[in-house]
């Protein structure tokens, strides 16, 4: 049995949490932001803000105090937003235990300084850590559907006890050693499902869809491999299968944010219909920029989001753009 706590009580913390539940043999603490919502979550048993329709077990234990939620944990699982980490690392990082082991749920890159979730917990200390990654939409966790997910860290018998301690009837993991590659998969899907959602908005077609999907995985790979990622792993669970999900499924938030970009919404009247929900690829698109020019990396997708999101470029535009790009090979 491990004590876990986790941390972060959006929709992906309380599938994760459910999940764990279910699976048994766990001491669970789930830790909400605000006082309100940890008393909402315990009086209801149901999240209502972010997954409403799933019963949260009477066995999680639910807090508002963030220190007191990792008091003796083995496992704290963070899956706040991206750009939240910092303020939660800064704050339990004086409780930490050595034996702690950090492992991050969160898919995106920290805008400011384009540093990934486990670049970011390295600098509040030295405690093992490992990230979580994969095509995994919350509602369907929550609701037991079968999902494949990858946990990735540099020490093989940590990455070994972390898959026995989350894999389930309903959860099977994977491990590998390619944090740097996970991350990337996960954080920078996010930009070119945003791209895809403008695909379907402006009602372009399965060609173009192909197509988007097709050269994202490229784009992404070239910037996971020039930040120290293996090629082989976007070609997995946290590189090709969560690009997919992300891309097509109804339940992406980025997607749904595309969408309505494509059929000529605002970005601000979109992120206000979300409810507090986050849709990370529009902050990751400048934090992936600034990687790329780290780097020396083409993102032609990205550099036309970013455009789109924080320029007001009109979407046509951009495809427009990216059509007329010069010939190259493949």
């Amino acid at each position: 049995m491990s004590r876990i706590a986790v941390i972060g009580a959006g929709s992906w913390g309380t599938a994760l949490a459910v999940s764990l539940a279910r699976r048994g043999g766990h001491e669970l603490c789930l830790w909400a932001h605000s006082p309100a919502h940890a008393a909402e979550l315990t009086e209801t048993g149901e999240n209502l803000r972010y997954l409403p329709g799933f019963i949260v077990p009477m066995g999680i234990h639910i807090t508002s105090k963030l220190v007191k939620a990792i008091e003796g944990a083995d496992i704290i699982l963070c899956v706040t937003p991206s750009q939240h980490l910092r303020a939660v690392m800064t704050e339990i990082a004086p409780a930490l235990q050595p034996h702690q082991v950090l492992l991050s749920a969160s898919k995106g890159i920290e805008e400011k300084t384009f540093l990934r979730m486990s670049q970011v917990m390295k600098e509040h200390g030295d405690n093992p850590i490992g990230t979580l990654g994969g095509p995994s939409f919350a509602q369907e966790v929550a609701a037991g559907m079968p999902t494949a997910i990858t946990i990735a860290t540099d020490d093989p018998l940590l990455g070994k006890s972390l898959q026995d301690d989350f894999t389930s009837a309903s959860l099977r993991v994977y491990r590998n050693e390619d944090v740097t590659g996970t991350e990337l998969g996960g954080a920078l899907k996010n930009v070119i499902a945003l791209a895809a959602g403008i695909v379907t908005g402006l009602e372009l077609g399965s060609n173009s869809a192909a197509a988007l999907i097709t050269r994202g995985i490229a784009e992404i790979t070239r910037l996971a491999v020039a930040c120290g990622g293996r090629r082989d792993t976007m070609a997995g669970l946290s590189g090709v299968g969560d690009l997919v999900l992300t891309c097509t499924g109804s339940l992406s938030r980025n997607r749904t944010v595309g969408v309505e970009l494509g059929k000529g919404r605002k970005l601000p009247d979109i992120i206000a219909g979300l409810n507090g929900k986050v849709a990370e690829g529009v902050r990751s698109t400048t934090a992936a920029l600034g990687l790329a020019a780290r780097y020396g990396v083409e993102m032609p997708i990205t550099e036309q989001m970013a455009a789109i999101l924080h320029k007001d470029k009109s979407p046509k535009d951009a495809i427009r753009e990216l059509m007329a790009r010069p010939g190259r090979t493949e």
